[in-house]
């Protein structure tokens, strides 16, 4: 069953789309210019800047699991809100810090509302959306995300150097999001009557993050995540320092790059869903991992702009089919009850966000551009195995999670319910 009626539903799913379009373009006028920001006002050195904006992200992986159990217990309106709001003041807070100290507060606030606000915001998407349109709803979300970090950016660069500006207006609009989704929004009921025998039950806080790393398909989809992440989710940071050292024009044609990185996500994004309907999930992301490992390959064979285009071409492809098969896998492991509790754990993939830079930076500094390009190509075919086991195993036996519930309640208030629906 849907938590929401299906009239209710798309409406919930297309504000939701609209909303991460508009909090991601707010992100890109602001939090693009980060460092810029520390290096002019603060002067910080690039290795003081790298772990001051590395912080923020890893602090919120920790935290984003038990916003899922969280939204699971007292529902996905209020977490987000919450969040939105939380992160609406931390973004004015960057705006307006006079000290570093001040700064870096504020930038793990930011990351952390932003780390909770993401998988709460997928459940939400599932609760949602019927069963037969989520991999579109999923789909769209993605294009209007890559759209914000498109417009973003331009619109940041236009306002020129008011950073204090940027950051208000952003926290505006987190703020004024925040209070839509409030007014708008009904809560659903995302608590089952009955256990399924699919997933486990939620629980709360460390109690409901390890019931669910209980279920190994999982723990292989969060390590198989974690892998993807470092290819794709951070790649623009491993390849704008190998175009810079490694090519004259190495600014220029990382430039380029990005610019055909966005061209080809707008463009692929909707070839690439009807790919994923047809093929299936697993497939889908399988491809998208072989799509991966041969845009790597072509990055350390190429010597020129044009090898180089082609490879993001194939690469960017690769991320457009594995990021909404990887959620419609984590989708179709849990239910109504623990799907924030399942999305929250999976979100500690995001630790790859912070790995890619790091196993990047340490490989370019000791293999090489093609060693290190070599070793994100294995990762991205470690990810597709790790996905295959996963998605091939049985879910929990219902005796192994109800050996798991906690107390007596819990164990009486099953049994309540199989004599209610027997």
């Amino acid at each position: 069953m849907n938590a929401y009626s299906q009239k209710a539903g798309r409406l919930v799913a297309l504000l939701l789309i609209a909303g991460s379009g508009v909090v991601t373009i707010a992100k890109g006028m602001s939090l693009t210019f980060l460092a810029l920001r520390l290096q002019a006002d603060f002067g910080l050195s690039p290795a003081s800047i790298g772990a001051l904006i590395g912080a923020g992200p890893l602090l919120g992986a920790i935290v984003s699991p038990f916003a899922g159990t969280l939204s699971d217990r007292v529902g996905r309106k209020g977490v987000l809100t919450a969040a939105l709001l939380m992160a609406g003041l931390a973004l004015a807070g960057l705006g307006l810090a006079q000290s570093v100290a001040a700064f870096a507060l504020a930038h793990i606030v930011s990351a952390v509302a932003a780390a909770v606000y993401e998988p709460v915001a997928r459940a939400l998407m599932s609760d949602a959306a019927p069963e037969h349109l989520r991999l579109k709803i999923f789909s769209w979300r993605y294009l209007a995300i890559n759209a914000g970090w498109a417009i973003g950016p331009l619109i940041g660069v236009w306002v020129g150097a008011a950073y204090s500006t940027l950051f208000l207006i952003a926290g505006a609009m987190h703020a004024a999001f925040g209070l839509v989704l409030f007014a708008t929004v009904p809560e659903g009921n995302n608590r089952p009557v009955i256990a399924t025998e699919q997933a486990p039950r939620a629980g709360s806080g460390w109690r409901g993050l390890v019931a669910a790393l209980r279920d190994r398909r999982l723990v292989l989809f969060v390590i198989g995540g974690t892998l993807l992440l470092a290819v794709h989710g951070q790649w623009s940071v491993t390849l704008s320092q190998y175009l810079s050292a490694g090519f004259e024009d190495g600014v220029t044609l990382f430039a380029l790059l990005v610019s055909t990185n966005a061209a080809t996500v707008l463009v692929a994004s909707t070839p690439a869903r009807f790919v994923i309907e047809r093929i299936g999930a697993l497939r889908a992301l399988s491809l998208g991992c072989l799509l991966f490992l041969i845009g790597e390959i072509g990055f350390a064979a190429s010597s020129g702009a044009e090898m180089l285009i082609a490879s993001m071409i194939l690469f960017t492809i690769g991320e457009v089919l594995v990021v909404p098969s990887e959620y419609m896998l984590v989708d179709g492991i849990s239910d109504a009850g623990n799907r924030g509790t399942y999305f929250g754990a999976h979100s500690l993939s995001t630790v790859g966000n912070f790995l890619g830079p790091l196993i990047g930076g340490l490989a370019l500094g000791t293999l090489g551009g093609a060693g290190m390009f070599l070793l994100f190509a294995l990762l991205s075919a470690a990810s597709a195995l790790l996905f295959a086991i996963g998605h091939s195993m049985p879910p929990p036996r219902p005796e192994t999670v109800r050996a798991h519930a906690s107390g007596r309640e819990a164990v009486n208030g099953d049994l309540l319910r199989r004599g209610q629906f027997a």
